[in-house]
């Protein structure tokens, strides 16, 4: 066992907080969101389904990369300052504690509210004879020919049992076997393509009965002649984390290389394995030994296996009715002012005005508008777009297919490593290619995370260059679900700008400075650097200063020991991060005057912006990148100055109104825990979610940070 008392001196030690640690407190920023009683049962529900799949994603991508340096005998030491043994026994004890809590809030919180809202869920023994007549007709025709049996003996190898799949481990006993092999142990996976739950419609309410009871009540179908001695119920988790090595060989096939390192994420290392309470000892020691896992990855539970699993109830039709509804989209601040009759041509609206979008508070459509305009518009010669996550059914696809189809060049940076998105990119950029499309399956050494649209248009006397420059993918359904933001623009220096950087990834180019963008890997972490600094510099001199960033991660060494000599020169630091946060607030001599806040709630956080004050002329940027070292060392990224005032104006806004929130707000502490910001008495609710959805131009004007 770890001793408790050494370890927290050792992490309160460090001037970072751990990137692992912090990414544990934000899913418990997410928990509390199924935690709140003033949300319905449907959206507690869905944040309990939100945590689980985190954590699923956090056992595959950062434990698994702990275990790289485990298992291989590496070095490695977190920013709490542990090694990698000690860091490993003080994340799973964290880790325990979390999942704990996730049990104890379905089973004293949220199954007691099922009934009063239209549902059940029952096992098999449960339901009367003729709802189990149909679960019966149900298991024969659907479930028993897909399952298979796998045995494991002296004569039978251990079967490849695949991740995040729900799996029987049943021990059996033939008596007519000789004594020493009479005990066996078989597996059965229970298929990914089968519901997770068989729905029942009773008069009152629905029924949800786990496909897992289904079988288990019907187990001794795949067991014949033989005595059933227990059944039990695991989950594997398996190291996904993987990272495609630059190759300067021009014969290596990059897409087999990539196809070939998808695979293995279901058959990598066991991280974690959920099993149901009191397991069979013949079968967890098994399974132990097999796996080489010890106490620490063993998590034992009370309740259904894979939370992920209630996304089937909350999106039910039956309940469509009571899901939470969003206001109507509302107009960008730029087009409120046109009028009915105006020309509503989106390249004629851009020669006049830049348009700032906030997404999901505008609609993505202005967006696609000027893309699907673009395939359709007989002046249009090009277009060039970075692409990272698709929607699927995406408008995007569909336009830039039509633009191929009427004879357009179009070019396409597609971004095949876009992790869990790997093989649904891969589909898409081969459909494009295909139809003519030029494509380009990322780069091999870095992923391309920015997002960047070109439009290249032929307007008789000149060629006019039309840019989207965002912080989100081109995800129309997403778009709908995560804060982003956008800017349309027909300004000369930001296509100048986005050329050069198509002609850089493309081609051969290496551009030594852009106008109005800062790009990585190359530039961005050194441009910040540089305004940081200057903002010292003006508070050594008595200028007044500010910084304020709004980013969803921030966990770089070099932009975080920046900030810290920038708040001992007393510049005011307002930091509003949504995810892991590595530096620590309000530390005597080291960040006194530096504030972290997290807003978690209705719509995930995704926008990214910089702000520094510059002594009363702001300069604001907004883009793709956090403030993580891969997003400045091993990423495509690019973020844009904002230089239209009113588009900078909005920005602002945006931040301003996030240092006002205290409905959904969580202030981090010195010890990188967090507490929940609370009404003070007599101040009135601010909840972004809902404000922005009041966005006006007079509203803009009066924004202000510092």
């Amino acid at each position: 066992m770890i001793n408790q008392e050494k370890i927290a001196a050792l992490i309160n030690s460090s001037n970072y907080i751990s990137r692992d640690l912090s990414w544990l407190q934000f899913n418990y920023r997410v928990l509390y969101q199924a935690q709140m009683s003033s949300r319905t049962v449907f959206e507690r529900l869905k944040f309990l389904a939100i945590t689980a799949s985190n954590l699923d994603e956090f056992f595959m991508i950062r434990v698994g990369s702990l275990y790289n340096y485990i298992d291989y005998g590496k070095r490695r030491t977190d920013y709490s300052g542990l090694r990698e043994d000690q860091f490993k026994q003080k994340l799973f004890q964290d880790v325990h504690d979390f999942s704990k809590q996730q049990s104890e809030l379905l089973l004293d919180e949220l199954q007691p509210e099922f009934e009063n809202n239209g549902f059940k869920i029952l096992d098999v023994k449960d339901l009367n004879d003729n709802e189990r007549e149909h679960v019966d007709k149900y298991f024969n025709r659907m479930v028993f020919p897909m399952l298979t049996p796998m045995v494991y003996d002296t004569y039978h190898a251990f079967p490849v049992l695949q991740n995040l799949l729900t799996i029987f481990g049943v021990v059996t006993t033939d008596k007519r076997e000789e004594t020493g092999n009479r005990r066996k142990i078989s597996f059965v996976q229970i298929p990914k393509n089968l519901p997770k739950f068989f729905q029942i419609e009773r008069e009152d309410y629905w029924v949800f009965v786990p496909i897992e009871s289904i079988i288990e009540a019907h187990i001794t179908r795949l067991f014949r002649n033989v005595e059933v001695e227990s059944v039990d119920l695991f989950r594997l988790t398996r190291n996904g984390d993987f990272t495609l090595d630059e190759s300067d060989d021009l014969d290596t096939d990059f897409l087999n290389e990539l196809k070939s390192k998808l695979r293995t994420r279901k058959t990598g290392r066991v991280v974690r394995m959920e099993i149901t309470e009191n397991p069979s000892p013949m079968l967890r020691e098994v399974l132990m030994e097999r796996f080489d896992i010890d106490e620490d990855n063993i998590f034992e539970s009370p309740v259904l296996l894979d939370h992920t699993r209630y996304w089937q109830i909350v999106g039910h039709k039956a309940f469509a009715y009571l899901q939470p509804t969003s206001p109507q989209f509302t107009t960008p601040v730029a087009m409120q002012s046109i009028k009915k009759g105006d020309s509503d041509n989106i390249f004629d609206r851009l020669k006049k005005q830049d348009i700032f979008l906030h997404h999901p508070y505008n609609s993505p459509d202005t967006m696609l508008e000027l893309l699907e305009a673009a395939a359709d518009d007989p002046k249009v010669l090009a277009i060039k777009m970075t692409i990272y996550r698709l929607a699927k059914d995406s408008r995007v696809t569909k336009a830039l297919l039509a633009a191929v189809e009427s004879g357009k060049q179009v070019s396409v940076l597609f971004e095949v490593k876009a992790r869990f998105d790997e093989e649904n990119n891969l589909q898409e950029a081969k459909k494009l290619q295909e139809a003519g499309c030029f494509v380009i399956y990322g780069m091999s050494a870095v992923k391309t995370h920015t997002k960047l649209m070109l439009v290249v248009r032929n307007e008789g006397d000149q060629v006019t260059r039309y840019a989207h420059l965002g912080s989100g993918n081109y995800n129309e359904s997403t778009a709908k679900l995560y804060t982003d933001i956008g800017l349309l623009t027909s300004k000369e220096a930001y296509g100048e700008d986005v050329s050069e950087f198509f002609n850089a990834i493309t081609g051969h180019s290496q551009p030594k400075r852009y106008n109005q963008i800062l790009t990585a890997p190359r530039q961005m972490r050194k441009g910040f650097i540089n305004l940081i600094e200057q903002e010292a510099k003006n508070a050594k001199d008595g200028l007044p200063s500010g910084i304020m960033i709004k980013v969803n991660s921030f966990q770089d060494d070099k932009m975080m020991d920046a900030l810290y000599a920038a708040s001992q020169a007393g510049v005011k630091i307002h930091l509003i991060v949504r995810g892991i946060c590595c530096i620590r607030p309000g530390r005597e001599g080291l960040s006194e005057n530096i504030t972290v806040r997290s807003i978690v709630g209705d719509f995930l956080e995704h926008t990214r912006l910089f702000y520094f004050h510059n002594n009363g002329d702001p300069i604001v940027y907004g883009g793709s990148a956090d403030a993580m070292t891969r997003s400045f060392d091993r990423r495509i990224e690019s973020q844009f100055e904002i230089v239209d005032p009113l588009c900078k104006k909005e920005a602002i806004n945006i931040l301003d109104f996030n240092l006002k929130d205290n409905v959904n707000s969580f202030v981090m502490n010195e010890d990188g825990s967090y507490t929940k910001q609370t009404i003070k008495e007599g101040d009135r609710s601010f909840n972004v979610f809902n404000e922005f959805y009041n966005v006006t131009q007079k509203v803009v004007n009066k924004s202000k940070i510092f």
